[in-house]
């Protein structure tokens, strides 16, 4: 085993007596010795939790045989570092979290490791870390909070965005704004939606480094303990089997998640999130991937943001599994971590509710939730989850209103100098520029609130939450910072979007655009500290936002 190099020999007798000072007696050093990356906290609702999941992993691993050892990871929340400097530190943390996980692991030789993960950025990190570490490893992700209700109505954490929205409109008080905001978030858990924290969920699962039916079971389900138990006690088994993340995940694996991906209309973030999380696999996955995909993949559900159903109906209506089973004809059958390849998981499932789950003869869309334009605005590509877009925006010509910072954008939609027919153009906000790529939930929950989401469309080369809808297209490539063509644009300019023909155009010839490049002095905003670190290192959004 990995852990011979710190407990086994005479010369280890210094490693080993550290190893009692932890409490370990002889009995253990004949244990295979399993790492538990932990990311609780008491500041990100999906993460209060997870302490007690991790008392259920370790319980496992105690009943396979194994000795458990726990170490913190960070966590952002992404809701509560929105609009501020923090949400520059939100997709940089994904970068800290899988160094975390690679030098707790590797620095004191475990043979396996369970991630307790569940927010937005720790989950792709684990993930990271496990392919380039490639030593046996589960995820239990911690499951989605409880919807929301006021009044009737289900809310999550875009109400309360979108209600903020509607008060600058005037068409909400106050005292409704604060009726929804003690309302949406009930508890425990990640956001309800298909947000990203829950689209990455979905996405471990279907790429078999969770247990079947994690990804949907909720945060205050039982099921979630049970599964985490199990869990335990799995990767026990894949250390003595020698079985590795490599061994399970494939490119195949990638085009499955990317394809289930698409037939649950998830969150943009994972055309980030799954190509950097492929390359440290050795198997990388591109956005032509996710577009090729999405042409042929029918969106069979709709959840939050761009409909009505929640996590808790995702899952009743059978999970990950269930929509496996839909797909089963165009799924690759490769391995999982629960001993059982995709398709025999596909075979077993079951559909339990036909609206919410619908078949491929009638889905909502006809296409994948995410689609990836091109054109002379984005060269290297960017994204929008169509799935969430109205029909009446699909094609949208509008006039450039250019902002270099996300609060100047959100400033001008809630004073009204936004009007229907606008293109809202937010530049420096990439993984450079910013740095750290924000996401902008608040200019897209604005525009939806005041009732702009039909005849405003907004573009970034920064990047999304998971619970943005409308015509918002993010990860311009290349960004501004790098003098991508988003930084030639000025008022005025006439941009044009074919979200069917995956086009986004500006009507400016290459000359012109080429001219105006040359002038334009780039917004260098001074930085310091670890943000300093990733934009040296970071590379394009189109890429992942990987480090090089």
């Amino acid at each position: 085993m990995r852990s011979d190099a710190i407990k086994k020999g005479l010369d280890k007798a210094p490693a080993r007596s550290l190893l009692r000072a932890d409490g370990l007696d002889d009995a253990d050093f004949d244990k295979p010795f399993i790492a538990i990356a932990n990311s609780w906290n008491e500041i990100v609702p999906g993460h209060i939790h997870l302490n007690e999941i991790v008392e259920a992993v370790k319980e496992g691993i105690i009943e396979a045989g194994g000795k458990p050892f726990v170490f913190g990871v960070p966590a952002v929340c992404d809701g509560i570092a929105m609009g501020h400097n923090g949400m520059r530190y939100s997709l940089i943390s994904r970068e800290v979290i899988s160094d975390c996980c690679e030098v707790m692991v590797e620095g004191h030789a475990f043979d396996g490791w369970v991630g307790v993960s569940n927010c937005d950025k720790v989950t792709p990190g684990m993930l990271m870390a496990m392919g380039r570490m490639n030593v046996p490893g589960l995820i239990v992700t911690g499951g989605a909070m409880e919807v929301g209700t006021h009044d009737g109505r289900s809310l999550d954490l875009q109400s309360v965005f979108e209600a903020v929205g509607s008060h600058s409109a005037g068409t909400m008080t106050e005292d409704e704004v604060r009726q929804i905001e003690c309302a949406a978030c009930p508890g425990k858990g990640s956001c309800s939606g298909l947000f990203t924290a829950n689209t990455m969920a979905c996405m471990t699962e279907t790429l078999g480094l969770s247990l079947t039916g994690c990804a949907t079971a909720l945060a205050d389900d039982n099921r979630k303990l049970s599964i985490a138990r199990e869990t335990g006690r799995r990767i026990v088994e894949l250390v003595r089997e020698g079985v590795r993340p490599r061994d399970i995940v494939s490119r195949d694996s990638f085009l499955n998640a990317i394809r289930v991906d698409m037939a649950i209309g998830g969150s943009t973030n994972t055309a980030l999130h799954l190509p950097a999380i492929s390359r440290d696999f050795g198997c990388p996955v591109t956005l032509d991937d996710f577009d090729a995909v999405s042409r042929q993949t029918p969106h069979i559900t709709s959840l939050r943001p761009g409909g009505p159903y929640s996590i808790k109906d995702l899952d009743r209506a059978g999970g990950v599994p269930a929509v496996l089973h839909i797909l089963r004809d165009s799924i690759a059958d490769v391995p999982t971590g629960n001993g059982r390849t995709t398709s025999e998981i596909a075979d077993d499932a079951e559909v339990l509710d036909t609206e919410v789950l619908r078949s491929l003869d009638s889905p909502f869309h006809s296409e994948g939730g995410i689609a990836v334009l091109k054109g002379n605005l984005a060269p290297e590509g960017s994204v929008v989850k169509q799935s969430a877009v109205s029909p009446s925006m699909l094609c949208f010509t509008g006039t450039a209103r250019v902002f270099d910072c996300e609060k100047d954008a959100a400033d001008a939609i809630v004073s009204g100098r936004i009007v229907s027919g606008d293109v809202v153009v937010i530049r420096y906000e990439g993984p450079k520029g910013a740095p750290g790529m924000p996401e902008m939930l608040s200019p897209t929950s604005l525009i939806m609130g005041r009732g702009l989401g039909d005849s405003v469309a907004l573009i970034t080369d920064g990047r999304f939450s998971g619970a943005s809808r409308g015509g918002a297209i993010g990860h311009v490539s290349p960004e501004a910072y790098s003098k991508g063509p988003i930084a030639a644009l000025r008022d005025g300019d006439i941009i044009d979007i074919d979200i069917p023909s995956r086009s986004l155009n500006v009507r400016l010839s290459d000359e012109e655009i080429a001219s105006r490049l040359a002038d334009v002095v780039v917004v260098d905003r001074p930085v310091s500290g670890v943000q300093a670190k990733y934009r040296r290192l970071v590379s394009s959004g189109a890429d992942g936002a990987y480090l090089n």
